[in-house]
């Protein structure tokens, strides 16, 4: 039987991967936890004028070190048509899952623990790269140890989060049209608002192994030394201006 669940969840799939579809639907079920698959968008299917309102080619110039791929696009795309699906709902917020995940034992307790936060958040990520990041404060969130974390610089990893309304909102009026790819732009918080983004640590979801195995990229092409030089600029923007917006917000 299924467990009641605080929050609606979604998982992204695309039509064409049925195997990653199938497994993520059977570990769901095997932690009773109900889901809805969300079709991911393929961007070749995407009528020009609704891409130009998602995409915006002078944006990309301007923010990022090369063209975004069409699998880069249309993965962004279909996190807003998610963000969306919420603000339509009358849910408080959204579970949403990439189909390249396994999730923790705890990872049910952990949604009904962020379900019940009293502080205002707009996302919490529920896998990042703590090993390579720094947090600036945290809390237990689950009494087996498992923390609500603040992170100094938001991960890369859009695999698996929690999104309030007010973060699908602000989203929503900030990213459209995107010029990165979504991992890189939720890095750069502080221009959506102030975005409040949080995470859990140890994360309460895995990276499948079919996660080495892209559905939207092949391998990354080699970069020009022009694209190095934007990628290096780029990354100094990040590192400054996570810093310079970082000192003013609450800890938690």
């Amino acid at each position: 039987a299924l467990l009641p669940m605080p929050l609606p969840l979604v998982f992204i799939n695309l039509e064409r991967d049925a195997e990653r579809r199938a497994r993520l639907q059977a570990e769901l079920q095997a932690h009773g936890l109900p889901g809805q698959r969300f079709a991911a968008i393929w961007w070749a299917d995407v009528p020009q004028a609704q891409a130009q309102q998602w995409y915006s080619p002078t944006l990309n110039a301007r923010q990022y070190y090369k063209p975004l791929r069409n699998g880069e696009k249309g993965c962004y795309a279909s996190h807003l048509s998610v963000w969306q699906q919420l603000l339509d709902s009358d849910a408080p917020a959204l579970v949403v899952l990439e189909d390249d995940v396994r999730l923790a034992a705890q990872f049910g307790a952990a949604i009904e623990a962020i379900a019940a936060l009293n502080e205002p958040w707009d996302m919490v990520k529920l896998m990042g790269r703590l090993q390579h990041e720094k947090v600036r404060s945290q809390r237990p969130l689950l009494p087996d140890g498992i923390a609500l974390v603040d992170y100094a610089r938001v991960p890369s990893m859009t695999a698996g989060y929690v999104i309030s309304r007010a973060g699908a909102a602000k989203l929503l009026a900030h990213r459209q049209p995107f010029g990165r790819p979504i991992d890189v732009d939720l890095r750069f918080w502080w221009e959506c608002g102030a975005l409040r983004i949080l995470g859990v640590s140890p994360a309460v979801i895995e990276l499948d192994d079919t996660s080495l195995v892209s559905s939207i990229w092949d391998e990354r092409d080699v970069l020009t030394p022009v694209q190095r030089w934007r990628k290096l600029r780029m990354k100094l923007a990040l590192t400054l201006g996570n810093a310079w917006h970082r000192r003013r917000l609450p800890r938690l």
